[in-house]
């Protein structure tokens, strides 16, 4: 169990160092809050696409190999995105924390927590199939935030234009267009970019996740974060507790292997992404909210984690 949790914890600390920085530059007011827009908008059309799309073509996939380990991921997905939908319409009264609260609850950080954990757990086949997992469970974890971020949009449009309106959004998201065009690639076969090419992109690549935690931790309410009655402290709780006995319940019914068991509790358990920061900010939620989410479950995301992984372990099942 300690050696688990040693685990989980050099995996997450700097992450945690990361948005104590940027707490510790905005009291300074070394930061200020249009560095952070500036700053968000970067991560979200520039950094966090070439990360992904990188990180995709850079993998072995083998879908063929995966299809169970895909079908639980879509069912604990959906899952959770319909219990946080069902909470949110009865007990999130904010228009603006309601997508806020459903991003925290169904949405982990898979391409940088959940792919590093895999790496250290499982070396090169865990990625192979880690790999596979993220790029498909990405681009549905976009379109489900699109669409529950999309409550913000005020205009009174008709069902017909909100459903192009969210089409559009859908289809113009920077991340889902990063993802889709690597699997093309992959699929199509195309001959690796020019090393420069790849070289720039990885660049950029490496700059999404410490820009987006230290605009996070610039954003940080602490007070209202532990807050144990308030809509942050509900949504942790759901990606802390409730998303990772839903990945075993669900691994355990489709009889997944130890291997795929692992790979699946990882990337579900994991702390919310620092793209729901990025993307709550970008389409008028709660960037408040949305860092306070992600401040208290990149902390503790990580007990869960150790714990869940070795009693997974334990009882032989990843």
């Amino acid at each position: 169990m300690l050696t688990a949790f040693l685990f989980a914890l050099k995996i997450t600390l700097p992450n945690i160092l990361l948005m104590l920085l940027g707490v510790m530059m905005q009291k300074k007011q070394t930061i200020n809050q249009s560095f952070v827009e500036i700053a968000s908008d970067m991560v979200f059309n520039y950094c966090l696409p070439c990360l992904l799309f990188f990180s995709i073509l850079k993998s072995d996939i083998h879908f063929a190999e995966q299809v169970d380990l895909i079908k639980s991921g879509f069912m604990v997905t959906f899952g959770l995105f319909l219990l946080g939908e069902l909470f949110a319409y009865f007990f999130v009264k904010d228009t603006r924390d309601k997508g806020v609260f459903v991003q925290g609850v169904f949405r982990s950080n898979m391409a940088i927590m959940g792919l590093a954990t895999v790496t250290n757990a499982y070396g090169s086949q865990g990625v192979s199939i880690g790999a596979v997992y993220m790029g498909l469970l990405t681009i549905v974890y976009n379109v489900l935030s699109v669409i529950s971020l999309s409550r913000n949009d005020n205009n009174s449009q008709g069902v017909v234009k909100k459903a192009i309106t969210m089409t559009k959004k859908i289809g113009q998201n920077p991340l889902i267009i990063a993802l889709v065009s690597a699997f093309a690639y992959k699929l199509l076969q195309l001959p690796m970019p020019p090393e420069f090419i790849i070289k720039t992109g990885e660049l950029l690549a490496a700059v999404a996740l410490p820009l987006a935690l230290i605009c996070a931790g610039a954003t940080l309410d602490i007070k209202s974060m532990l807050n144990m009655t308030g809509v942050s402290m509900q949504a942790s709780i759901g990606r802390i507790i409730v998303a990772p006995i839903t990945a075993v319940v669900v691994g355990s019914l489709m009889q997944l292997s130890p291997i795929q068991m692992g790979v699946m509790f990882i990337m579900v358990t994991s702390p919310v992404a620092a793209a729901s920061y990025v993307m709550a900010r970008s389409m008028g939620g709660n960037e408040i909210l949305a860092a306070n989410i992600l401040g208290f479950t990149t902390v503790f995301s990580m007990f869960s984690l150790a714990i869940g992984m070795a009693l997974l372990r334990h009882f032989g099942l990843a």
